[in-house]
């Protein structure tokens, strides 16, 4: 049997009862026993400003940059505001990338999950992400790529998942598995 490995899970939407956040939580159930998937918050993370940042960095910041650099995975789910991620989650990017030559996201591998009530399933806020990660030197995955649209219907009134994206889910979280095993976390 392969080893755990720990993934970071950023949660794009911070709204109480997000959709997004109950995916989050719906994989971490769904995943197999390889995988141990946390919630990174990124709500109490002070917008980036270098002026802040360096000797005396906030907690926030020095808290959030060590969940990443513990983790050795990292998985996104995110809803899509104005065709992009929200700004919470660009905030998080700032901060867990920072500073220069120590970011928290590199040599990693990473998926993305994006969901939206509308139909398109935030396809813009997945490749805006991907353009990023791209950058910050992490191994997306690329298959299967995951634009859930209709997601206020993935839970019911109880907030259990729904049967019919299932299926989807625990296909997406088996091949995020497979492509952890295969593109370990790089020193």
């Amino acid at each position: 049997m392969s080893e755990v490995r720990h993934v970071a899970v950023l949660v794009g939407s911070l709204r109480r009862g997000s959709i997004n956040r109950k995916l989050a939580l719906a994989l971490a159930d769904l995943a197999p026993a390889s995988l141990q998937l946390e919630i990174v918050e990124i709500g109490a993370l002070p917008l980036y400003n270098e002026d802040i940042d360096g000797t005396s960095a906030p907690d926030a910041y020095n808290v959030f940059r060590a969940k990443l650099n513990a983790a050795d995975a990292l998985l996104f789910v995110t809803p899509e505001y104005n065709r992009s991620v929200p700004a919470p989650l660009k905030n998080a990017i700032d901060v867990g990338s920072r500073p220069y030559g120590k970011s928290g996201f590199s040599g990693k591998p990473g998926a993305v999950l994006s969901a939206s009530p509308g139909a398109v399933g935030g396809f813009g806020a997945n490749h805006h992400l991907r353009q990023s990660m791209v950058f910050l030197d992490v191994m997306m995955m690329q298959q299967p790529e995951a634009y859930l649209g209709g997601a206020g219907s993935f839970f019911d009134d109880e907030g259990k998942l729904t049967e019919g994206i299932t299926p989807f889910l625990q296909k997406f979280i088996n091949a995020y598995a497979q492509w952890v095993e295969m593109h370990p976390k790089q020193a």
